[in-house]
């Protein structure tokens, strides 16, 4: 824990995205919630989208933050605010209108299981 997913519009070609994930795991370090192990995160390209009543000139990436239940909402707040910032300190485009998002779930302990394989090399 926790899982990290970023889904983001095709028509951001520049959008670096083994580079936010890496911002963004590293902000999730810092936060002092986290162990670096821990952080599992991926991406998933949306080809097929709509913006309002159109996707002319119109973009978006959407995080998505599932960790376990029990932090206070001070601290998912926290958390959003950080991903957020990562987010918009990456390269846009000027002539696309770009919305970042950053969502906080929870997840029930008591439905989550996690078992390990394999040793961890560093």
């Amino acid at each position: 824990m926790p899982h990290l997913t970023i889904e983001y519009t095709d028509n951001l070609p520049q959008f670096n995205i083994s580079g936010a994930l890496l911002a963004l795991n590293k902000a999730l370090v810092a936060s002092g919630h986290f162990e670096e192990v821990d952080i599992k995160s991926r991406a998933i390209q949306i080809g097929t989208f709509l913006i309002g009543t159109s996707s002319d000139n119109r973009a978006f990436v959407h995080v998505k933050l599932a960790i376990l239940c029990g932090r206070s909402i001070q601290i998912k707040h926290e958390l959003s605010e950080s991903l957020l910032h990562v987010l918009k300190e990456s390269e846009w485009p000027t002539k696309t209108h770009v919305q970042l998002c950053v969502e906080v779930q929870e997840i029930e302990r008591e439905a989550y299981s996690k078992s390990f394989i394999g040793s961890l090399v560093a």
